[in-house]
């Protein structure tokens, strides 16, 4: 039985990965380095340990991962601070959900404490997660399984007690290697042919994953 869900938040709970994929291609371009989205989705959800060395792979060794980085940031930061943030369809519902249903939740993010903190806090969710492990609190981020780990055990349950909700393949690699359940929502990419035998079930909004809890607390898998 599922005692657990553990979220990823950037093209998970919040529409932000297209903002990602836009800043990261404007800031590499600025920086004189032709990115384009297959790029992007190579990297979504990667530890700047492994996507610092993919890039330099490409770009070349004058790729400048940080400075390229802190400029997609700053451009993202500033989108937001204009637009707001859109969350994805079926968080309110799927977390409600949760809470009513007494099944614990956290989130496993890349994005750091601070980041992770207010963006959840401006879309009214902070409360609903019983804890957070982000991109700053790990030695190794994703696809390493060492965040799905500290999660699950921060809820205090086995990982195979969790399932685990991602929308990036990494992500994926990631909680299933750690043991948990993992569900793909598509957001940029839909799971291609080697990624299936990672995954658990993928549904197409995050209110799809309600059926698949509740077929599990039937003791079976729907």
């Amino acid at each position: 039985m599922i005692r657990g869900v553990i979220f990823d938040m950037d093209g998970l709970m919040l529409d932000t990965e297209k903002l990602l994929a836009r800043y990261w291609m404007q800031a590499a371009h600025e920086a004189g380095f032709p990115m384009e989205l297959p790029h992007v989705l190579g990297i979504r959800s990667l530890a700047a340990c492994y996507a610092k060395p993919k890039l330099q792979g490409i770009f070349g060794e004058d790729f400048d991962y940080e400075a390229i980085r802190a400029r997609r940031r700053e451009l993202t930061a500033a989108h937001l601070e204009q637009y707001g943030i859109e969350k994805k369809p079926g968080l309110d519902i799927l977390l409600q959900y949760l809470r009513d249903a007494g099944i614990r939740a956290a989130v496993a993010t890349a994005t750091d404490r601070t980041r992770t903190e207010k963006y959840l806090g401006e879309v009214g969710v902070f409360d609903y997660f019983d804890t957070l492990v982000c991109g700053d609190m790990v030695t190794k981020g994703k696809p390493d399984p060492e965040i799905y780990l500290t999660a699950s055990a921060a809820l205090g349950l086995e990982p195979g007690e969790c399932m685990a909700l991602e929308d990036s393949p990494n992500g994926i690699l990631s909680a299933d290697a750690a043991g948990c359940k993992a569900v793909m929502i598509p957001d940029l990419s839909q799971p291609e042919d080697d990624l299936l035998p990672h995954l658990y079930a993928c549904v197409p909004t995050l209110a799809d994953v309600i059926p698949l809890l509740k077929g599990e607390q039937n003791g079976k898998a729907e």
